[in-house]
């Protein structure tokens, strides 16, 4: 107890402890998942108490949740970065199609040449996607908004290209995840961003 009480008081700012919280609870999820997510774990990895941990985020499911909160916000800047725009043109949270000049197809390689550079986060995403089929699960809504609102922004760009824009979104949607779980699978034998290319020129008209 004296010396997880030492290593508590090796205080980082609280933002940094925060994201180094975060950060270190998004690798053990994508290895365990949500279930098998144990809090004595990322307290060990942070150099902190269980207590230390909760007094950030209150509790297993609150930190879940911030975990999620702050992949989408660095994923949002990521992918800003690969089209070359502003967060005025693409904020965070978006479901209206994607910013002035760029179409569905370059949305969809900036997307799948970002999530090629970060294989633990697919495969953090990866894994909660599908324990949070179950309703139950503390990230059941987040994914379930997440769905809406992918569909909703590739459906609004699909419709300058097709008169049935939902299908080609669904089809859009269910080939990257399929061609993400096959490169986290046998990463040697995929190359993600080669795999979308040929697959965008079946998709797209």
């Amino acid at each position: 107890m004296a010396a997880s009480y030492r290593r508590d008081q090796q205080r980082l700012p609280a933002a940094e402890r925060r994201r180094q919280i975060l950060e270190i609870t998004a690798a053990v999820i994508a290895e365990c998942g949500f279930w098998g997510l144990s809090m004595q774990d990322v307290a060990d990895r942070c150099g902190l108490t269980v207590p230390g941990v909760l007094r950030h985020f209150g509790s297993k499911a609150g930190l879940l949740v911030a975990v999620l909160e702050h992949r989408d916000v660095e994923d949002a800047r990521s992918l800003r970065v690969h089209l070359g725009v502003s967060e005025a043109e693409m904020p965070d949270e978006w479901s209206e199609g994607g910013p002035a000049g760029v179409d569905l197809r370059q949305l969809c390689l900036a997307t799948m040449r970002r999530n090629a550079t970060q294989p633990e986060i697919v495969r953090l995403f990866a894994v909660l996607k599908a324990e949070s089929l179950t309703p139950s699960h503390p990230a059941h809504e987040h994914f379930a908004n997440r769905q809406r609102n992918a569909l909703a922004a590739f459906t609004a760009l699909a419709a300058e290209v097709t008169d049935r824009p939902e299908t080609l979104a669904r089809q859009i949607i269910a080939m990257m995840d399929g061609l993400q779980d096959q490169w986290l699978r046998t990463p040697e034998a995929v190359d993600l961003v080669h795999e979308w290319e040929t697959a965008a020129a079946l998709l797209f008209p």
